[in-house]
């Protein structure tokens, strides 16, 4: 045992030595090229100012890069990818240092796969792009994006326009902004994968011996969804909806959190028929869960989300002396600790909290059902799932 504490700790110094050189020669680079940017800011801020100072470098390149733009968008495609490739000189490094670094902040794998597109904020501003007017590249300010009054917009100039918040505007407007999708599809599966190193074992060895035994699998099925209001200013675009499924292990006194990915639902007012699989009963202790809808933004880093969300739950079901007293009305507590700490701690114009359905029950339906805050309306239905 001595030897190998000998040989281990060396080793692990070195890695920790590797890890640190590798950090600051990563931070090197940003303050190179960002030399605006603050790396002691909150993560929100340093997202943000990575957009602005990006939207100013295309909003230069503008009009070179607007007849290779105008032949890859469409009607159909209003997002491209802002790779290195699209620019000239060193616009082509700071796209990729934008994209390495912002998926560092994200807590998403680093890289400098392209994390940041070029949206076109409608569809109808084609027509006017096509006819020769430059478009202004924006990007969404900080802070609560209920409380913006205007968004600035760099002309080829470099001048600063403002633009209404809250009415879409005319003139053609390109907005620098994270790949939502992308960020959601990486970032919900590192939420998933954190969740699930929390499961004790025995858990895992119960849920795993059910999907493999001939035991039909219990679940719910979300049938229909309509948002009322998805709380998205224009500049933002499309939402990206996710789930957090919240409940108590059955094997022992401690939080299941599961993740339930929802990209078809991007639009407030319109149903969505998904027939998706939205809980799987043997997760959960007393048949019942809670269903927390949540709205993913650029600035959330995915892994300190996921680890925030655990302690949350974690330390309320601790302050609980004996959960099987209360039983099932005590999932409902561990939901509502997660919305009282979303104004309180990190959520600004990261993951915004859109409804919650407390206490659904195994083999209950639910049928044009509203969630608490009113925003959201479902139809749930019970799906037993037969073994092969």
């Amino acid at each position: 045992m001595k030897l190998l504490k000998r040989i281990m700790l060396p080793t692990l110094i070195t890695i920790a030595g590797v890890h640190a050189h590798a950090q600051s020669v990563q931070q090197e680079r940003v303050t190179e090229t960002f030399n605006e940017l603050d790396i002691f800011s909150s993560e929100e801020y340093q997202v943000v100012d990575i957009k602005k100072q990006v939207a100013k470098t295309v909003a230069a390149q503008i009009q070179m890069l607007t007849p290779r733009l105008q032949t890859m968008m469409s009607d159909l495609r209003l997002a491209v990818p802002l790779e290195a490739s699209l620019m000239s000189g060193g616009a082509a490094e700071q796209v990729n240092v934008a994209s390495s670094y912002t998926r560092m902040l994200k807590g998403l794998n680093v890289s400098n796969n392209a994390i940041y597109q070029l949206r076109l904020a409608d569809g109808a501003m084609l027509e006017r792009w096509g006819k020769g007017e430059q478009p202004l590249i924006a990007f969404a300010p900080k802070g609560d994006d209920t409380s913006w009054l205007y968004i600035e917009a760099y002309d080829q100039d470099g001048n600063i326009q403002l633009l209404d918040a809250h009415t879409m505007p005319s003139q053609p407007v390109l907005i620098v902004e994270i790949d939502a999708r992308k960020s959601a599809r990486e970032g919900l599966a590192i939420m998933q994968s954190i969740f699930a190193q929390n499961q004790d074992t025995e858990t895992s060895a119960i849920i795993t011996s059910s999907e493999n035994d001939a035991d039909v699998l219990s679940t719910s099925n979300l049938q229909r969804i309509r948002l009322n209001d998805d709380k998205e200013p224009w500049i933002s675009g499309n939402a990206e909806i996710y789930a957090v499924v919240t409940g108590v292990s059955p094997t022992r006194d401690e939080p299941i959190l599961d993740i339930v990915d929802m990209p078809y639902l991007d639009n407030d007012g319109r149903d969505y028929t998904p027939n998706q699989t939205l809980i799987h009963w043997n997760r959960y202790r007393w048949q019942a869960a809670d269903v927390l809808l949540m709205e993913q933004d650029d600035n959330t880093n995915y892994q300190t989300l996921a680890t925030t969300f655990l302690d949350i739950v974690t330390q309320a079901m601790r302050a609980i002396p004996d959960p099987n007293v209360q039983g099932y009305a005590i999932i409902p507590q561990l939901t509502n600790q997660l919305i009282k700490a979303m104004p309180a701690h990190w959520f600004s114009n990261d993951d915004d909290y859109v409804d919650v359905f407390y206490t659904l029950f195994e083999g209950q339906n639910y049928t044009n059902y509203m969630g608490a805050s009113g925003n959201a309306k479902v139809t749930i239905k019970p799906l037993d799932i037969n073994p092969r």
